[in-house]
């Protein structure tokens, strides 16, 4: 569902005729893709792996990446495109 719904939205804003439009909007859509992705791709390693191999020290990592990347990074994103903290 995810994935459809940025294919669309990919569709919709390559068919806005500027292209400062297309780049402002792609400036806001992309941001948001990495952190989905980020969460996505660390929750599939965390519940798709097998549990015979299985680590300790790789379960924490992707422990954290699941639970405190998204979250801690999602803000730092959002304000750099903010111009007033440029």
């Amino acid at each position: 569902f995810i994935v459809v719904s940025y294919v669309q939205i990919f569709r919709a804003v390559l068919r806005i005729p500027s292209e400062q439009g297309q780049h402002r909007a792609f400036s806001t859509c992309l941001p948001h893709l990495a952190v989905v992705s980020l969460f996505v791709s660390t929750g599939m390693i965390a519940y798709l792996k097998p549990p015979s191999t299985s680590s300790t020290s790789l379960d924490l990592v992707v422990a954290v990446l699941y639970s405190v990347a998204p979250p801690a990074v999602n803000p730092l994103i959002y304000s750099l495109r903010n111009q007033q903290l440029k």
